[in-house]
């Protein structure tokens, strides 16, 4: 399964326990997208697709999925907090790449796809706003989770909440806290 590229709408129904005739209606709705195989017709969903509608939808990943799910792209210009971030995300299975600043950043999240990625607001060139901004405004990167990490008073933190982050921590942080945000944000659970 790790190298499936394309699901069927029963396999999809499998996983996600219902009728293969709702997936066909998420798909007409434009809820989950997909294509048309010439001839027949048959609808194939690329997984990609189907983990961003799962995490629209707030529906669990299925295990079968998870080592895609979980990519985490940390954008700071601090590289003794990028590697602190990258060993804690790294004991909890996931895939953890860094980015110096918004501009690698941009090429980065196009790459990868991260489910979530870290933002300090506070760097050089293109801030950590201007990234978050971009982000949600890029269709392909719409179910990306945005952690915001900074040292920055909470009334900055509350201005990148409204810009479109998810969710913030404030510098310094604990490892733990780390963990149960970038967790909760990819929808795993801690021990997953």
């Amino acid at each position: 399964m790790k190298h499936k590229r394309t699901l069927t709408t029963g396999e999809i129904a499998d996983y996600c326990g219902v009728n293969f005739r709702t997936v066909i209606r998420w798909i007409q709705r434009g809820q989950l997208r997909a294509y048309q195989l010439p001839g027949r017709g048959d609808n194939r969903v690329e997984v990609h697709n189907f983990i961003a509608f799962l995490r629209e939808n707030q529906i669990p990943i299925p295990r079968d999925f998870l080592h895609l799910a979980r990519k985490v792209l940390i954008i700071d210009d601090d590289q003794e907090v990028t590697r602190m971030i990258q060993r804690i995300l790294r004991t909890h299975d996931f895939e953890a790449y860094s980015a110096d600043d918004g501009f690698q950043a941009g090429s980065l999240l196009r790459e990868h796809l991260p489910c979530v990625m870290t933002v300090d607001l506070n760097m050089p060139g293109v801030s950590g706003y201007e990234v978050i901004e971009h982000v949600r405004l890029s269709p392909e990167l719409r179910t990306t989770k945005i952690l915001v990490i900074s040292a920055l008073p909470e009334e900055d933190l509350h201005k990148a909440i409204r810009l479109g982050a998810d969710e913030f921590l404030p510098k310094p942080f604990t490892p733990s806290d780390l963990a149960a945000k970038v967790l909760q944000l990819a929808g795993t659970e801690i021990g997953a």
